[in-house]
């Protein structure tokens, strides 16, 4: 917090995948340490504007109603941190690829949309808006996304669209970012390089910065904002042109040091912004 309010951050927000707000076997809330944290994101000037944390509501039965419950408590805790808003996926993110047909989708579209419900229910009842991103290989694609929310259909649930992502359904991110601007509460900035032959140092997936294949086989690797092969500037006009005014978060999860990375990222942004 101290860093990104030295680098001229406005907002942050937080991605429990290395802590956690509560005891693992318990489940109980550490009131304690998010104390902490509030009061240190309040000395370093930096409001805390969302919670994002994976599910994956592709079960039955018991196994669903457990998630469902996972998932909520977690919406507890962000109502704890006093964050205005958390990004909860629908389903897992590294699906396999013979998983994610459109059969499929069809298959588990009222059982994502209904878990959601209920889950952005509890979330009006402690002040928490959720919200789906366009993540992974399934619940992702201008299409699927728009149907997850119309079928929801609740005020308190919205889409964090993030920028990158959508490549990876081989969609175009500006076009997308056209599409899916009138539905957004949030904005993952993030950029990746793009190649159609084989680069070496492929895998299934792998968000470390190794190449990674998009569901229609092209390679994607992340990349410095506005260094990779998504055009920033078409896609900032577009989600600044449909007056959007909310939060604008940089992504990034390429191969340089995270820190400049970071940094050339934020600025980036806002240049980009201004110009266009």
């Amino acid at each position: 917090m101290d860093w990104a309010a030295a680098h001229g951050a406005e907002c942050m927000e937080l991605v429990p995948f290395a802590f956690r707000f509560d005891d693992k076997d318990t489940g109980k809330i550490d009131t304690a340490f998010i104390g902490q944290v509030k009061r240190r994101a309040q000395d370093a000037g930096i409001p805390l504007v969302n919670y994002s944390i994976l599910a994956d509501f592709c079960r039955e039965g018991e196994e669903l109603e457990k998630e469902i419950a996972r998932v909520c408590h977690q919406v507890d805790i962000a109502a704890e941190l006093g964050v205005p808003k958390m990004r909860h996926d629908v389903c897992g993110f590294r699906r396999p690829h013979a998983e994610n047909t459109l059969k499929d989708f069809v298959r588990w579209l009222p059982v994502m949309a209904q878990a959601a419900a209920r889950v952005t229910a509890h979330g009006r009842e402690v002040g928490v808006k959720t919200m789906i991103e366009n993540h992974g290989f399934f619940a992702n694609g201008c299409d699927r996304v728009e149907r997850i929310l119309n079928l929801v259909n609740d005020e308190n649930y919205g889409l964090l669209l993030d920028t990158g992502n959508i490549v990876c359904v081989d969609e175009d991110a500006a076009v997308a970012a056209q599409t899916l601007a009138p539905l957004t509460r949030m904005v993952h900035l993030k950029d990746f390089y793009i190649r159609t032959r084989d680069p070496g140092d492929a895998t299934q997936f792998d968000c470390a910065g190794s190449w990674f294949r998009s569901r229609g086989g092209k390679y994607l690797r992340g990349a410095i904002l506005a260094q990779g092969d998504l055009d920033m500037w078409n896609i900032l006009h577009s989600i600044k042109a449909s007056g959007y005014d909310g939060d604008i978060v940089i992504e990034f999860e390429g191969l340089e040091d995270a820190p400049y990375a970071s940094a050339v990222g934020m600025q980036n942004a806002r240049r980009i912004w201004n110009e266009v």
